[in-house]
């Protein structure tokens, strides 16, 4: 099937590219961004071999819908998405951390826990938790924001603002923003009958100054769901939970030896892995938005692409 993992567009007014783990940022004249959704699957830190049919379309739709359901609360610099790959916003200047907010014990956090720690970016997780235990209320623990090819690194706060990664006054903004939206995404979730785990943020300023946020959210490649059905049966029980994230995909590649790490073989992704992962993002798409997804036409994607944002930077 046809994916999109890799673009070299020339868009009007182009003045430069990034390239992301999943995301393609294109500068136009220094005030847009032209943010396209690959196909790329991310996991570990490591771009797969192979790309997922219809992920960046779900993506961008997930993130977009998010962010009309949130523009009340935080603003964000989402302008259009003038195709179901692409989002078109404001060139905004990236803080370098990406917000993480938690508010069970699941993931990364429990893997530190299981580890015998019990603080996680300066922030004190309690004793006698179980994992996908529920915190007594929601940690932020923020990542360093890497560059390409880098592992993002946890950080605490103190050492976000002893190190002047982040100002104090700027800082407080970013943790109030992540708690509301964190809040939001949890009453959507549940009338989804679903439980937002965790997830994470990215924010950045406008040329005005104006702290907004950026990127994706509650994605299924930046946010863990659980179906609330049966949620405390199952972990009375000691089962595993039933999820919609991307974290079926870390399962997989670690029972295949795959953790990301050096002298580690990504193992062989098959026509039929490829498409049983293609009809989970899809049914995450379905559950997360309560809406069917409409599939986009893939028989040429990067002429589609590029012939709806060349329209949208003409008009």
């Amino acid at each position: 099937m046809n994916t999109i993992t890799t673009t070299d567009f020339n868009f009007p007014g182009q003045k430069s590219v990034y390239r992301g783990k999943v995301r393609e940022v294109y500068n136009i004249n220094d005030e847009l961004l032209v943010m396209i959704a690959t196909d790329r699957l991310s996991a570990f830190d490591v771009v797969m071999p192979k790309g997922i049919p219809y992920k960046g379309q779900i993506l961008n739709q997930i993130a977009t819908k998010f962010m009309r359901l949130t523009e009340d609360i935080v603003p964000n610099w989402l302008i259009d998405t003038p195709d179901p790959n692409v989002a078109v916003g404001h060139l905004c200047t990236p803080f370098k951390v990406e917000m993480v907010i938690r508010g069970y014990l699941s993931g990364h956090a429990a893997r530190e826990y299981a580890a015998g720690k019990r603080v996680l970016c300066g922030v004190e997780m309690p004793e006698g938790l179980k994992e996908n235990d529920k915190f007594p209320s929601p940690i932020i623990t923020p990542t360093t924001k890497a560059d390409n090819g880098e592992h993002d690194m946890d950080i605490s706060r103190e050492d976000i603002l002893a190190n002047g990664i982040v100002t104090e006054e700027d800082y407080l903004v970013l943790e109030k923003y992540t708690r509301d939206l964190f809040q939001r995404g949890t009453e959507i979730a549940a009338s989804r009958g679903l439980i937002l785990v965790d997830t994470k943020y990215e924010f950045g300023k406008t040329k005005e100054g104006k702290i907004v946020l950026i990127d994706e959210i509650h994605t299924p490649d930046s946010s863990r769901y659980f179906y609330a059905d049966g949620y405390q049966e199952r972990q009375n029980k000691g089962e595993a939970q039933k999820q919609l994230s991307k974290e079926f995909v870390r399962q997989w590649l670690i029972a295949n030896g795959f953790q990301g790490k050096e002298g580690q073989q990504i193992p062989e992704m098959t026509e039929e892995y490829i498409e049983s992962v293609s009809e989970r993002y899809i049914e995450l798409y379905e559950n997360i938005l309560g809406e069917k997804f409409a599939k986009a036409d893939i028989s040429n994607i990067n002429d589609r692409i590029e012939k709806n944002v060349v329209a949208f930077l003409n008009k």
